[in-house]
């Protein structure tokens, strides 16, 4: 059985009941893991508090943060000071000099395009090949699209037929996410699967990027978050004195 994941469920922290429900519903549908977007400064309780609230409706809880930098520097500055707290790092590329820098930095895991603005998706073939290299992601938020309305959405669509094209083009993993605030724009994966057919992602390939893709991003990030792991490749198996007399 396929297990789904939805890395960007933006329920507000400022209400648990609400958290809930949208939790609940996104397990309703199919999902069993999610990634809610924290702020930075989060404290351990809360964090705790919220794998409670995940763990009693059966969903696998992904710590996430969502930088938004106005400048290389100041990214470089956020993942020097994030990167060992959360298991997932978004980058909303505002700027094209933002958007080079978390292409090529293996700290980085999901790419994302505010999908309200054309002129600020700054996705291209370049991006497209940096990132290919160091493991990142595109993630595709699905709420707009149900969000927008006549030529907002035709428009949207030909930013995501293109920007598709390219991650394809360079073997890009692709991260399809909901993007949703409130119950109602949730939907059941096969149902993003089919929505995402609209901008040319074959079927098959959209069910990846709701499963494959996604779980093995933060498989790949517990791993480096083990206090058993040193490398890629090696880690600990077995710790004390016992280790020095064979």
């Amino acid at each position: 059985m396929t297990k789904f994941a939805d890395l960007h469920l933006r329920a507000s922290l400022d209400d648990l009941h609400q958290v809930r429900r949208v939790l609940a519903k996104s397990y309703e549908l199919g999902y069993r893991l999610v990634g809610i977007p924290l702020p930075s400064d989060i404290s351990r309780d809360e964090v705790h508090q919220l794998r409670g609230v995940c763990r009693d409706v059966d969903v696998d809880f992904v710590t996430r943060v969502d930088l938004a930098p106005k400048s290389p520097h100041e990214l470089l500055r956020d993942l020097r000071r994030l990167r060992r707290r959360f298991e997932v790092i978004s980058v909303i590329c505002w700027s094209k000099p933002v958007a080079r820098q978390a292409a090529k930095d293996r700290r980085v895991d999901l790419l994302f395009f505010p999908a309200s603005e054309a002129r600020r998706r700054f996705f291209d073939r370049a991006e497209a090949e940096l990132a290919s290299e160091a493991l990142a992601s595109l993630e595709i938020d699905m709420a707009p699209l149900l969000l927008a309305r006549g030529v907002a959405r035709t428009r949207l669509l030909s930013c995501l037929r293109r920007d598709v094209s390219i991650a394809r083009s360079f073997d890009l993993p692709v991260t399809i996410s909901s993007g949703a605030h409130q119950e109602h724009l949730l939907r059941k994966p096969r149902d993003y699967a089919a929505l995402a057919t609209l901008f040319d992602m074959p079927h098959s390939f959209a069910l990846r990027s709701l499963s494959e893709i996604p779980l093995g991003i933060v498989e790949r990030n517990r791993e480096k978050l083990s206090a058993n792991y040193i490398a890629p490749g090696i880690r600990i198996v077995r710790r004390g004195d016992c280790c020095l007399n064979p």
